[in-house]
């Protein structure tokens, strides 16, 4: 009996097959996460704001404007109870003892930064420009989180007239 030659080309064509086969019967790829809808991408969005917000008046208020505490725990407030409507991912926490990689200030980051060093005049503009964007953000929010944020709104407008002149 003589042995059964494959051609080059059988033989190519059976490893394609076999390549195919294999591939198609992987593990199922997990699904895309569905998108957020437009009130989470608002609700995210302010979020970040308000621990922007908390920031600015941590910053005075670690630099003796303890005035301030009460505007800044009125934040704290308001950034909890948004946190309770949308759920946020928390970055990853890093290893035990591995270093956690320092975020690098550049040049223009740094040049911003001093420009918009924190008072009071910047918290005042600050808070006239959140209490004035709620108005507009509460087109298409369910009933609930539309009065979440008209609240939050007001305590703003109510921060712009009571914050301190000086400290």
């Amino acid at each position: 009996m003589r042995p059964v030659q494959l051609s080059r080309r059988a033989l190519l064509a059976g490893g394609a097959a076999a390549l195919t086969a294999c591939s198609a019967s992987g593990p199922d790829r997990p699904a895309a996460p569905a998108p957020d809808s437009p009130e989470t991408v608002m609700l995210k969005g302010l979020i970040a704001e308000k621990e922007r917000t908390i920031a600015l008046y941590s910053s005075l208020i670690s630099g003796g404007a303890g005035k301030l505490v009460p505007f800044r725990d009125r934040h704290q407030a308001h950034l909890d109870e948004l946190r309770r409507h949308v759920t946020v991912p928390t970055p990853p926490v890093a290893a035990p003892g591995s270093a956690a990689p320092s975020p690098t200030a550049t040049p223009a980051a740094t040049a911003t930064a001093k420009a918009r060093k924190p008072s009071l005049a910047r918290l005042r503009e600050l808070e006239r420009k959140a209490a004035a964007g709620r108005a507009r953000a509460l087109g298409g929010l369910s009933p609930g989180v539309a009065q979440l944020v008209a609240s939050i709104g007001a305590c703003e407008a109510a921060h712009v007239v009571a914050l301190p002149r000086s400290l």
